[in-house]
């Protein structure tokens, strides 16, 4: 494990890129957001997985992020107030071209999306990012990513926290021109499963901390970059 420094990581966080954070919850130099979709899919999947999660970031690395997440609708002007989006869900997603320009915008600007499939949900996502960008394709992280390997190493990659179709679990990344990780994909692991507290899915301890310490690492990553 390496603990990122309190004042290091608070001087990250003074740099936001986004000049609208005011608008999310006040006091905290951060807040994320889960990212409410059309199409049927069940974006309000695993309810208490973020606050979870945020709850062991707070903790182990002092981030000062708010301890719930807000609901964002893509097309909302609220979207730039918040550094980082989480997107799940186990059906369709359906983006309009005003939400896939916006979204485009917000991630060309510095933001980061992280989508994490719930199953199910692969098929959607791809079609409706390639509306956001049609230029770029997911390419799959190496192991040595610094994403795995910010606060907590995973020298193997992402935990398989759910068995879905038995596939190893993969991380896939949409890159900008500098070579920035915008978007990044976490597909047959289900990591808000492992968020979720331990009565819900009665996950082993020792996975669902793994899964809470790549979650972090997630944060970490997108606030340092």
């Amino acid at each position: 494990m390496r603990r990122i420094p309190l004042l290091f990581l608070s001087l990250l966080l003074i740099e936001c890129f986004l000049p609208n954070v005011g608008m999310a919850q006040e006091n905290y130099a951060f807040t994320v957001a889960r990212v409410k979709y059309e199409g049927g899919g069940d974006w309000y999947s695993d309810p208490e997985s973020l606050p979870e999660l945020l709850s062991f970031a707070r903790r182990e690395t002092l981030m000062d992020v708010a301890p719930r997440e807000e609901i964002v609708e893509l097309a909302s002007d609220n979207l730039y107030a918040y550094p980082y989006l989480y997107l799940t869900g186990h059906g369709n997603v359906r983006m309009s071209e005003r939400e896939a320009s916006r979204l485009r915008h917000y991630l060309n600007r510095g933001g980061f999306l992280h989508i994490d499939d719930n199953y199910g949900l692969d098929t959607h996502i791809r079609r409706e990012m390639e509306k956001v960008f049609p230029e770029r394709e997911f390419v799959e992280l190496p192991f040595d990513h610094e994403i795995f390997h910010t606060a907590f190493d995973f020298p193997n990659g992402l935990p398989k926290v759910h068995e879905h179709d038995e596939q190893p679990a993969q991380g896939f990344g949409l890159f900008d021109d500098e070579g920035r990780l915008m978007v990044f994909y976490t597909y047959e692991s289900d990591l808000g499963d492992g968020w979720e507290p331990q009565s819900v899915h009665e996950k082993p301890e020792d996975l669902r901390r793994d899964a809470l310490r790549m979650g972090t690492n997630i944060l970490v990553y997108a606030m340092m970059n």
